[in-house]
């Protein structure tokens, strides 16, 4: 069997069309696996600025098994097939491997360095499972990904800096925010009261939980969670947030920040609607909205209303930051983790020849210690070369040490049988 990726992400794509590839993402799986063709095994990630496949394939059927998925995603895109084989990078064993691991530890994403993108990991490994769709080769390659995460965070300090989506979008936010003025020292401090605004925060999802305790983090009291889905009370409760309004332009009447990411997969924030409300309310005081969502909560004409900023994921990737040298330490370790891990896959496969060989000697081999001790001494060698041909890839090495294992003979008292 091989690993196989085919990936989209904001490097090579607008977001637009990472959406339009995302869409019914949960069903890609179970259609390739429920198929009983190229594809045993199948891991979703997506998230809100890539859309990768990770499949455990013949690897015999390579081609087809990646004409397989361009067909399952464009079936549910809408997209023609040709046109998502365009938008998919295919990757296999050691450079898909080192994909996903550069992509856990955040170093593909948007924001370099951000920590959402682990969890994100996580889950849609969990996911899954729960579908059914996973094998041991994509077990071992996801929870090997978590923790080279968690290596390059300990290592490097990557994911101690605070860096995320959530994060660079607030600091935007801080640009259009109402300021507070301090008189200290004899100069004027102007600065973002972050305790005296009222949020709004719209979803109830992990993201939606992120975004939370980044507010928190920043000094944010005034915290009221909207859903659709009617779990805006128990996801405050848990919290210690306040429940908006179930009408959600009343509660944006008089709100200083929205921050949306429910994904619902489509606006629940129009402008005809929101200029409305504010204009009924009489209220001139400036609004900042900031949209997390891949598939829009908040239409683009939200932005062109008078005294309304609006903050986008376009936003978020022109003013990521830029990596460090913390970045190239990490990618050489993600580089490292890749290789060890196809090293251990090629010895798993290609073992069973060189235990065949084992078992065969030591099985017809007289039951006598000495006899034994003779017998495991002779295939030392040529199991040792084996293996360590096999980790690095050496067919003909690996060939000459399985045929040295071949021409050692079972031990019989004193002689060989």
């Amino acid at each position: 069997m091989a690993l196989l990726s085919c990936a989209a992400s904001h490097h090579d794509l607008e977001l637009s069309a990472l959406e339009r590839l995302s869409t019914d993402w949960a069903g890609v799986g179970p259609e390739l696996v429920a198929a009983a063709g190229p594809v045993r095994g199948a891991v979703v990630l997506a998230t809100c600025n890539r859309f990768e496949l990770y499949l455990d394939v013949d690897d015999e059927r390579l081609a087809e098994a990646c004409a397989a998925a361009s067909e399952a995603v464009a079936a549910r895109s809408g997209l023609a097939p040709a046109t998502v084989r365009g938008h998919l990078r295919h990757r296999t064993e050691a450079e898909a491997a080192q994909h996903l691991f550069a992509v856990a530890a955040g170093l593909d994403s948007m924001v370099v360095g951000e920590r959402e993108i682990a969890g994100q990991v996580r889950r849609a490994l969990t996911h899954a499972r729960r579908e059914g769709t996973t094998t041991s080769v994509l077990e071992q390659l996801f929870q090997r990904a978590s923790r080279v995460s968690r290596a390059v965070e300990a290592a490097t300090g990557l994911g101690g800096t605070g860096r995320s989506v959530v994060g660079v979008a607030l600091d935007l936010a801080a640009g259009t925010l109402r300021r507070h003025v301090h008189d200290g020292a004899g100069a004027a401090d102007e600065h973002v009261d972050w305790s005296g605004l009222r949020v709004v925060l719209v979803g109830t999802g992990s993201y939606a939980g992120a975004s939370l305790a980044a507010l928190r983090s920043r000094g944010c009291r005034d915290v009221r969670v909207w859903s659709a889905s009617g779990r805006a009370a128990a996801f405050a409760a848990a919290r210690d947030a306040h429940v908006a309004d179930p009408d959600l332009l009343s509660e944006l009447a008089h709100a200083d920040l929205v921050v949306a990411c429910s994904g619902t997969g489509g606006p629940v924030l129009h402008g005809s609607a929101l200029a409305a409300v504010r204009s009924g309310a009489g209220n001139a005081e400036p609004l900042t909205v900031v949209d997390l969502a891949l598939r829009h909560d908040v239409d683009p004409s939200v932005g062109a209303l008078p005294q309304v900023h609006l903050v986008s994921l376009h936003s978020v990737a022109e003013h990521a930051p830029a990596g460090s040298v913390a970045v190239t330490e990490a990618g050489e370790m993600v580089a490292a983790a890749a290789a060890e891990f196809v090293a251990e896959r090629r010895v798993r496969a290609w073992d069973p020849a060189v235990v065949a060989e084992r078992t065969r000697v030591l099985t017809a081999t007289e039951d006598d210690q000495a006899a034994r001790r003779r017998a495991r001494a002779a295939l030392h060698g040529p199991t040792v070369r084996a293996r360590e041909a096999a980790r690095r890839g050496d067919v003909d090495a690996y060939r000459q040490a399985l045929a040295e294992l071949a021409a050692v003979q079972p031990v019989v008292g004193d002689s060989i049988a």
